[in-house]
Formats: C-alpha cells, sequence, structure tokens
C-alpha cells in the first residue's frame, strides 16, 4: 500500500507528459526524478534501484546520442517503413502536393482552435457586387426563357449571348487592370447560384470561362505578354474559351493521357522555329463548339533531345487559336438534355510554336500540378454553387407545394411521411449554405484548399442529390410532366452532371479527400514519406531521424487523448468564448482527436495497404468531411449573430446531430471493417467506451423545420438569398411563393368558409367557386372577402396545374 500513492502520482505525470507531447529530456528527467525519489524513500530495493539506474542511463545514451540512435534504433525502423511505403506516380505526388493546409488540417490533428474558426472574416459582398446581382443578373433573367433555350433552340438566344459578353459575365476574375471584373470568389459563386435558378444553359455557359480554364491558369502562370494579349479579349467575350483535359481513354487518370506532344522544328509565320507538334482526341470539353481558343494538356515529349538531355518532359498546357490549321472541333455533346455547349476536339500533327505554352517555354512539364491547384479553386466554387441554387429552388418550391397542395383537405405537408422529407431537403439545405459559405470564405483569403474543395464538390453535390430527390417524392406528378411550369426538372437532370465532373464523386470520396488528406493533414507522414524516397539515403536517414520521436510523442498523446476524452464525455475539450453550443463543441473536439488516433495508428499498421483499401479510407474521408461541415454550420450561426431566430437554432441542431451522427456511422463501419479484428475492436472500445453516443435528430425537431419551410418568414427569404429573381414575376417558382403569400393572407377567410361547409350551411359537392358564391349570398362571405378567396384560387389552380402539349409541339421539340 506505501506504494500506491507514489505511483499514482508518477501514473498521473506520466499521462500529462503523453497529453502535451512533452520532450524526451522531460521524459528523461520524470524518470531520473522518479527513481532517486524511490531511492531516497526506500521504496526499492537496492538492486532493482541500481539495475532500473543503469537502465535508464543506458536508455539516455541511446537515445541522445545521434550515432548510437540512428545505428540501434533509426536505421532498422527506416528499412522497415521503406518497405512498407506506397507507390506513388508523379502524377499522385503532384496532386497530393498541390494546394493549400487549412482549417482540415487543424481538424485531422485533432487540435481544432474553434476561437480561430470563429475570428474568420464574414462572407460579405461588395456594393458593386451586389449592384451586379441586383441589375444585371436579373436583368439575364428577364432575357430567358429556358424552355426555349432547351426544349427548341438548343442555344441561348443570340440577344443573351451579346448581354453575358457586354456586362463582361466572362471576366468575373480577369483583374480590373485587364479588363475584368475582379469580384470575390464570394460573388462569383452567388452569380452563378442566382443564374441557375434560372437557367442551367446560362449559369454553366457563364461557369466555365470563370472555372478551370484559360483565364485562371494565366492569371496565375501565364507570361505578362499572354495576359495583355488574352486577359483584355477573354473579359470582354471577344475570345470565348474552352479547356480539353479529358481525354477518350483518360480522365481522372491524368498519367494514362494518351494525347501527346512532340518536340521538333517546324514552319510557323513563314519561319523555321522550335516549336511543338501535337496530337489529340478529347471530349466532354464545355464550350468546345464555339470556343475561339483551347487550352489543351497534353504530355510532352522531347525524343531528339532539342531541348536538353531529357526525353519525357511531362504534361504541359498550350493555349491554341482553335482557327489555328489542324484544330478540329467536332459536333455536339448532349449532357442529360443540357444545351450547355459541349463537344469534342481533336488534332492530328498541328505544329504550334513553344510560346503557346502557357506560362512559356520555363512552364514545360509542369501542367499538372497548374491544373490541380487551379482545380482546388473551381471546385470549391462553380459546382458548389450549382448545387446550391438547386437545394434553394427546392427548398422554396417544396416548402410552397407542401402547403398549397391538400391531399384529405389537409395540407400534405402536416402529412408525417412528407414532414420527414422536408426536413431533409431544410436541413440540408441549411448545411449546404453554411459549407459553401466557409469554403468561399478561405478562397476569398488567397488560400488553395484542395481537400477542403474536395469535400465542398462532393458532399454538396451529395446532399443536392438528396434534397432534389426529396422534392421531386413530394411534388410527385407535378414534378415530372416537363413544360416551362416545371421548376424541377433543371435540377433533377443537372444533379448528375455536377456530381459526375472535375472529378467524379466516387474517386473523389474513395482516393482524393482521405488520402490526400492523410498525406498532406498529418503533421509528419509527409515529411516521412520525402525521407524515405530521397535519392540519397544517408540524408533521407538524417531527416528520418529528426522527425521519427516528434511522431512517437504525437501519437502516443493521440493515446492518452483519446482515452482521456472517451472515458470523461469530452468535458476536457476545449470551446471558444461564445456560450451557444459548448457541447458541441466538445463532441466535436472529441471526434477531432479520435479521428488523428485512428488515422495515426491506421496509416502505422496498415502503411500502403491503406491506400488500396478504398472503402477504408473513405470512412475516415467522410469523418473529416463531416467535422468540417459541422465546422462550417457552428461557422454559420455564429456570423448570423443576434439575427438568429428559433428557427436558426432548430436548423443548427439538426445539422450538427447530423454530422456528429454520420461521423459516429463512419467510424463504426471503419472499426467493424478493418482488417485486423482485434485492433478494429480495441479502436472501438478506445473511442466508444460506453456504446452509440449520438442520434439522428427526433421527429419533434423535424416537424419544426418542415414547418418553416412552408410558412413565408425572414429566415426562410435569408437562408434561400439570391435563390430567387425579383424581375422574373411570371416565372413558376415566383408565382408558387405569391400563391403561398396569397394562402396565408386568406387563412382567415378560407377557415370561416370551410367551417361553413363542414356545418352544412353550403353544400360540399359543389365547386370552390359556387361555394364562394354561396358564401357570399348567406352572408358568411363579404364580397371583398369572396374576391380575394377566388383570386387565391385561380393562383392555386395554376400553382398545380402541370403543361400540356399537342403531338405537333412535341415532334416539333
Amino acid at each position: 500500500m506505501a506504494l500506491f500513492g507514489p505511483l499514482f502520482i508518477f501514473c498521473v505525470l506520466c499521462w500529462g507528459l503523453a497529453y502535451y507531447q512533452a520532450s524526451g529530456l522531460r521524459w528523461i528527467s520524470l524518470l531520473g526524478l522518479s527513481l532517486a525519489i524511490a531511492q531516497w524513500a526506500e521504496l526499492l530495493s537496492p538492486p532493482l534501484s541500481y539495475s532500473l539506474g543503469t537502465v535508464l542511463i543506458l536508455f539516455t545514451g541511446m537515445f541522445t546520442i545521434s550515432p548510437i540512435r540512428r545505428f540501434m534504433v533509426i536505421s532498422p525502423l527506416f528499412t522497415v517503413f521503406k518497405k512498407t511505403l506506397p507507390v506513388m506516380s508523379a502524377t499522385e505526388r503532384e496532386a497530393i502536393e498541390a494546394g493549400d493546409i487549412w482549417w482540415e488540417g487543424e481538424l485531422f490533428k485533432g487540435q481544432p482552435d474553434w476561437d480561430k474558426l470563429l475570428a474568420l472574416p464574414k462572407p460579405t459582398l461588395t456594393h458593386e457586387e451586389l449592384a451586379f446581382l441586383e441589375h444585371e443578373v436579373e436583368h439575364l433573367s428577364v432575357l430567358m426563357n429556358e424552355w426555349q433555350v432547351s426544349h427548341i433552340d438548343l442555344d441561348l438566344p443570340a440577344a443573351v449571348w451579346s448581354y453575358l459578353k457586354e456586362k463582361k459575365f466572362f471576366g468575373m476574375i480577369i483583374p480590373k487592370k485587364y479588363g475584368g471584373l475582379e469580384f470575390s470568389a464570394l460573388a462569383h459563386s452567388t452569380i452563378v447560384q442566382k443564374i441557375a435558378v434560372n437557367s442551367f444553359t446560362a449559369a454553366i455557359t457563364t461557369m466555365v470561362p470563370n472555372s478551370l480554364g484559360p483565364a485562371e491558369l494565366l492569371i496565375q502562370y501565364g507570361t505578362e505578354a499572354q495576359k495583355q494579349y488574352y486577359l483584355p479579349r477573354l473579359a470582354s467575350g471577344d475570345e470565348i474559351p474552352c479547356f480539353a483535359l479529358t481525354s477518350s481513354t483518360a480522365g481522372s487518370d491524368a498519367g494514362a493521357m494518351i494525347d501527346y506532344g512532340r518536340v521538333c522544328k517546324g514552319e510557323f509565320e513563314g519561319k523555321e522555329i522550335i516549336g511543338i507538334k501535337l496530337t489529340w482526341n478529347k471530349r466532354y470539353i464545355t464550350l468546345a463548339p464555339i470556343a475561339t481558343v483551347l487550352g489543351l494538356a497534353f504530355k510532352l515529349y522531347d525524343p531528339d533531345k532539342i531541348l536538353g538531355k531529357e526525353e519525357e518532359l511531362g504534361i504541359t498546357l498550350c493555349l491554341i487559336p482553335t482557327s489555328h490549321p489542324g484544330v478540329e472541333i467536332g459536333q455536339r455533346h448532349y449532357p442529360l438534355h443540357q444545351t450547355f455547349m459541349n463537344g469534342p476536339t481533336r488534332g492530328q500533327a498541328v505544329f504550334v510554336p513553344l510560346d503557346w505554352i502557357i506560362g512559356g517555354p520555363k512552364m514545360m512539364g509542369k501542367g499538372w500540378r497548374m491544373l490541380v491547384e487551379c482545380l482546388s479553386v473551381g471546385r470549391g466554387i462553380s459546382l458548389p454553387a450549382l448545387s446550391t441554387a438547386s437545394a434553394k429552388i427546392c427548398y422554396r418550391a417544396t416548402g410552397a407545394y407542401a402547403n398549397i397542395r391538400k391531399q384529405f383537405n389537409t395540407s400534405i405537408g402536416k402529412f408525417e411521411g412528407v414532414e420527414e422529407a422536408l426536413a431533409k431537403i431544410g436541413g440540408y439545405t441549411y448545411l449546404i449554405e453554411a459549407t459553401r459559405l466557409l469554403t468561399l470564405t478561405a478562397l476569398d483569403q488567397h488560400i488553395r484548399p484542395s481537400i477542403v474543395t474536395a469535400i465542398a464538390k462532393f458532399h454538396m453535390t451529395e446532399m443536392g442529390r438528396v434534397i432534389v430527390n426529396k422534392a421531386m417524392d413530394v411534388h410527385g406528378g407535378r414534378a415530372i410532366m416537363l413544360g416551362p411550369n416545371n421548376y424541377l426538372a433543371g435540377c433533377y437532370e443537372s444533379i448528375p452532371i455536377s456530381i459526375t465532373v472535375e472529378g467524379a464523386n466516387i474517386l473523389t470520396r474513395n482516393l482524393i479527400i482521405f488520402g490526400q488528406g492523410a498525406i498532406r493533414c498529418h503533421p509528419f507522414i509527409q515529411s516521412e514519406i520525402n525521407a524515405m524516397s530521397h535519392c540519397d539515403p544517408k540524408i533521407g536517414l538524417q531527416d528520418f531521424d529528426k522527425i521519427f520521436f516528434k511522431h512517437v510523442r504525437y501519437s502516443l498523446s493521440n493515446i492518452v487523448k483519446v482515452l482521456t476524452q472517451s472515458l470523461t464525455g469530452g468535458i476536457f475539450c476545449t470551446t471558444p468564448k461564445v456560450s451557444t453550443f459548448r457541447r458541441y463543441y466538445r463532441q466535436l473536439g472529441r471526434m477531432s482527436t479520435a479521428l488523428a488516433f485512428v488515422s495515426d495508428f491506421s496509416l502505422i499498421i496498415l502503411g500502403g495497404k491503406l491506400k488500396r483499401r478504398e472503402r477504408l479510407s473513405a470512412r475516415l474521408g467522410d469523418v473529416l468531411s463531416y467535422l468540417y461541415q459541422a465546422s462550417a454550420v457552428l461557422k454559420y450561426y455564429y456570423d448570423v449573430g443576434n439575427k438568429n431566430t428559433e428557427e436558426d437554432l432548430a436548423y443548427a441542431n439538426w445539422a450538427l446531430q447530423t454530422c456528429l451522427y454520420h461521423i459516429q456511422s463512419a467510424f463504426l463501419a471503419f472499426f467493424n471493417n478493418f482488417p485486423n479484428r482485434f485492433v478494429g475492436k480495441l479502436f472501438k472500445v478506445m473511442v466508444f467506451p460506453f456504446g452509440r453516443m449520438y442520434c439522428q435528430p427526433t421527429d419533434s425537431l423535424e416537424h419544426t423545420l418542415a414547418r418553416t419551410m412552408m410558412i413565408p418568414s425572414s429566415f426562410r427569404d435569408r437562408l434561400t438569398q439570391h435563390g430567387y429573381l425579383h424581375r422574373k414575376k411570371q416565372s413558376p417558382l415566383n408565382h408558387m411563393d405569391n400563391t403561398l403569400a396569397q394562402m396565408i393572407a386568406t387563412t382567415e377567410v378560407s377557415t370561416k368558409l370551410e367551417a361553413a361547409i363542414k356545418n352544412g350551411f353550403i353544400p360540399s359537392i359543389d365547386g370552390m367557386e359556387a361555394k364562394i358564391e354561396q358564401g357570399i349570398e348567406k352572408g358568411i362571405l363579404s364580397r371583398t372577402e369572396a374576391e380575394t378567396l377566388l383570386t387565391f384560387e385561380k393562383a392555386r389552380i395554376e400553382a398545380l396545374s402541370v403543361d400540356e402539349f399537342s403531338r405537333e409541339q412535341l415532334v416539333r421539340n
């Protein structure tokens, strides 16, 4: 018993040192001091005390004298770990190293600084950007008839093309000194979103020149001469760009690209110069059918070594006028009934000068990194903006429809089955908007967070798919009948396109989010990989030696932290100064620590095998993704500030509970499928020692979300801001909104009439107009009340109506 007290104190001190990643010197000091005290207090026998002292001295010498440490410890470990290192292609390495690490890095390492998150600037549009949304974008909607475009003309009207060019819609990202608008990422996203509310064709047409394409590449990497020539022309629309990356046999695997160029001598403008002879066959290229300038990705070779000793120079990017001899633009593709311009391009032995390489000859072979870095920006803006537009359309329209449409004399939104679908639409719309705004905050700080934008692209498009499907379910037949009055068909047709392009979602989830995140966000893995793959083994060993024990302290700390937080329910996790949602901050901090622990030891145990176990790594990617989305919700709620309402509180609770539930589900699926069953069970016990902790949102909470969608309010308008058009009064969406407002305004009168019918004063078999007339005759309704009710009834019938076509119209369409 005499040993119990000192031993307990010793264990607590060790626990503390491990928790705070204490240095080796502090560990040695603690062990030495503890041994000295034990010997002084005669807690240990002299032989045992001397033996432990000898071991401590040897241990200290082995780990503090570099040559001994490297020979006895580091070198054997270096050899073992090198064998487990995954094989990485040049394109994989470039993709992993591209972009920046931002908030996701703190979440991955289990060290989220919530005050730092909340201190990020609130996303705000400038007066110039707001004016553009309220005037130019609204006027564009007046010029557009999406049904005419997508089912009859199969192209934007000439007036719309002229307006897009005149108002520099294609130059939103181009700096003002080159004639562009130089709008923020927030403005770029919001403009695309608002255009998409009225026309996905116009939105995609506007989006592509401002996303992954020549303008972005020129701004970041172009020579000054290239910028001076092309950027003013791109901003004014005198040049229409497209960018050709996808080959007929290679998409996401850039290493398999079959398009190539050979350095050679050739004739250009009457002179013999050194240039590139290009051969390519690309497809799925948006704007290709009307492009005047083609951005092209290809593999560059120098077989005759004209430029130097290297034969394989790597992926390179060129800008080529489509009028250049040999450039072929194919006929149009027709992607899921969407009529934005898209088609193939080909070329056979097309000679171009070296100066047409984006950035000039010095950028030869650097094309893949250039593309990935630009994609990390565009991927966080364009497709998420389309998903946000779909979500806001579905939110407003479905909420209104669910109130207006009645079954058994009751609004269908009051049935619990419909209520469940409405809650999913509302909750995911809130999550989408929060995720969009946090991601754009990073981009507007000139950060290129490739993992964050991959998370945004994947989850926002997938949530968009759920929202659209739920909206289709609620609308029933109203949603599946095509025509000018169908406001959901465009959403339904466009969602698969967003899911497929700029990195298909299956690839994004299974390979990119955790695959890239594990290496980039882990504090030591990338440095260890670089050390083990160094061309000079001696230097690699020295670099590995500098990192290894830091990694050991990090791993030990993760064990102690995850046990501490799991056993105490996360009460020791840090929270910000704000008082709201402290429980959620603690639980998210706890799950962040669990991710750091599980990912670290999974990488140690599985090594390169984890790369091939895609479903396992995808689940850890899900954990990181939902941590990020929950962070976005907390930031969004904080930014709204004193404008927060009871609706905000309900929606934030729903979103945070949903994220925690999905984090838990992803972890449990990971543990249950871990190759080593014992380790998987050990992980589960350490992370969830008391079993499942998080539940899905309750029926009561979802009832609140559904009710909010069905009634006009400031919250509803704020959540769907820039998701509706003011000037296009006759649009089906605006009509549905106006009908809802009329329904709310006539509630008292409608209730009076319904009571009269129920009590038998008015026959229930007559039509509504006849009932209203009888209501006037019997003094139940005033003439004014009757007229108001008739106006609403006509609006209601029109809102619920679907389009009809003659055979001739269908054939023509």
